[in-house]
């Protein structure tokens, strides 16, 4: 049994060891490296000196500034390309949805996990949303936040992996996420409205109690207001480091040491479909790839079936169509809140 150590020198422990393994990840050219480092740094204070809890505005702000994130890269061109491309988002999403269902059955019906726990688990994408919405239905929100996350953890680190490997054989071209440059009074006018809009998200989503909200809210309104031309984005490095961190911190500081004995022994199916709906995602990337002339690491983080923050900073640190990524990941996102409560009660009863 590990000493018990001070809450205050427990966060140390944590930012310091996430420092260490961010900075070694980042100056290895690792996409994602900040959150993967947060996300590993957590799970170890976690398990090692027992759970702390994210304060929830600022979880909700991360969210917020990871849906703006996804929105800049929304622009009309994007949003014309997914209205006109609407029988492949639908389809290739679909697929992934059906085949997370199908595994959840099986789990199901092996008694694996209890209830309908391990539907809810290995639903893909909108992680958070789905623990919610899990204890709302009577399932067992540790589980379902064991499935969920690991699946977060697994599909990060492999789609992390793959971009690195990607980049050390592809140039990465020269890529600017924000408008041209304006005057200093301008720019700081397109900041204060991204800040204002980030904070109105997560206010409101704390609020009205949505899943996943301030995300969500900050994705439509900034979609929308960037469409209008009433608002450009702008996202500072210093804040997105410091959403990814928080966002790693949220998924690592889940993985308690009670929910991994608990869930000790489904751990072998839990991987097995994890495993499965991951394979999916890569026989549906080189479909793709084939059929749709999409590039390789695009369509391989398109159709990753992970959390769609983390995928979302993946694809804007990697050489990708961002672009194309954060629209099917958004789809999935999308049907995944509104269809998943449905197909899982369905699911179910038979």
């Amino acid at each position: 049994m590990s000493p018990v150590l001070p809450q205050r020198w427990r966060w140390l422990a944590l930012v310091l060891l996430s420092g260490l393994l961010g900075g070694i990840l980042h100056a290895l050219h690792f996409p994602a490296g900040v959150l993967l480092g947060c996300m590993v740094g957590g799970i170890l204070i976690s398990v090692q000196w027992g759970q702390m809890d994210l304060p929830k505005p600022f979880f909700m702000l991360a969210q917020a500034v990871l849906g703006c994130l996804m929105a800049q890269s929304m622009r009309p061109p994007a949003l014309t390309r997914v209205l006109s491309d609407w029988p492949l988002f639908l389809g290739i999403n679909l697929l992934v949805i059906g085949a997370a269902g199908l595994l959840g059955w099986l789990l199901v019906r092996r008694k694996v996990l209890p209830g309908t726990t391990a539907l809810w688990g290995i639903a893909p994408g909108a992680a958070s949303a789905m623990v919610l919405m899990a204890g709302s239905h009577g399932a067992d929100m540790r589980l379902v936040a064991f499935m969920q996350y690991t699946r977060v953890v697994l599909v990060t680190a492999v789609a992390a992996g793959v971009a690195h490997l990607a980049m050390t054989v592809t140039a990465m071209p020269a890529v600017s996420s924000l408008p041209d440059p304006t005057t200093d009074a301008q720019h700081l006018h397109h900041l204060g409205a991204t800040l204002l809009l980030i904070i109105a998200s997560a206010v409101a989503a704390q609020r009205w109690k949505i899943p996943a909200g301030g995300l969500v809210l900050a994705l439509v309104c900034g979609m929308t207001l960037q469409a209008l031309g009433v608002l450009v984005i702008e996202l500072p490095p210093a804040l997105l480091v410091l959403a990814y961190a928080l966002i790693g911190w949220s998924v690592g500081l889940r993985f308690t040491r009670d929910i991994l004995q608990h869930a000790w022994q489904a751990l072998p199916m839990v991987l097995a479909a994890i495993a499965a709906l991951m394979g999916l995602g890569l026989v549906l990337a080189l479909l793709l790839v084939l059929l749709a002339g999409v590039a390789p690491l695009t369509a391989y983080l398109a159709t990753s079936p992970g959390g769609a923050d983390s995928v979302a900073v993946i694809a804007a640190t990697s050489a990708v169509d961002a672009s194309f990524v954060m629209a099917m990941q958004l789809v999935r996102f999308l049907m995944v809140l509104v269809l998943g409560p449905r197909v899982t009660a369905w699911l179910a009863r038979n």
